[in-house]
C-alpha cells in the first residue's frame, strides 16, 4: 500500500509538470524580451529563458526565490508557481543595472 500511494503521487507530480503553462524569455543584447511577462496566478508555470548573447547570464528573482546561470547561446527551464496575484521582479545578476523585468501574475 505505501509503494502504492508513493507511485501515485509521482505519477501525480510529473503530470502537474507536464501540464504547467510554457512561457518564453528571450535575452539578447542583455534585455529580456518580453520585459512584462503575465502569468496566471495561482498555477506552476513553466519559463523557458533563452540568451541569444554570446556571454553567459543569470536569471534571478529574489521575489520568486530563483536564481539559475543561463550559457552564452543557451536556454534554461525555470518554474515557479503557483503564486499569489502580484509583481515579481527578475533580472540578470551580471547585468543587473541594464537587465531587468517584470512578472506580473492575474
Amino acid at each position: 500500500m505505501k509503494y502504492l500511494l508513493l507511485t501515485t503521487a509521482f505519477i501525480l507530480s510529473i503530470m502537474a509538470v507536464a501540464h504547467a503553462d510554457d512561457y518564453v524569455l528571450t535575452l539578447k543584447d542583455h534585455q529580456f524580451s518580453p520585459k512584462e511577462l503575465t502569468i496566471p496566478a495561482n498555477e506552476k508555470i513553466k519559463i523557458t529563458v533563452k540568451n541569444l548573447d554570446s556571454t553567459a547570464a543569470e536569471f534571478e528573482s529574489s521575489d520568486l526565490n530563483r536564481e539559475k546561470v543561463v550559457a552564452a547561446n543557451g536556454e534554461i527551464t525555470v518554474f515557479i508557481g503557483p503564486v499569489d496575484a502580484g509583481t515579481y521582479g527578475y533580472f540578470d545578476d551580471f547585468h543587473r543595472s541594464t537587465t531587468t523585468g517584470t512578472i506580473i501574475a492575474k
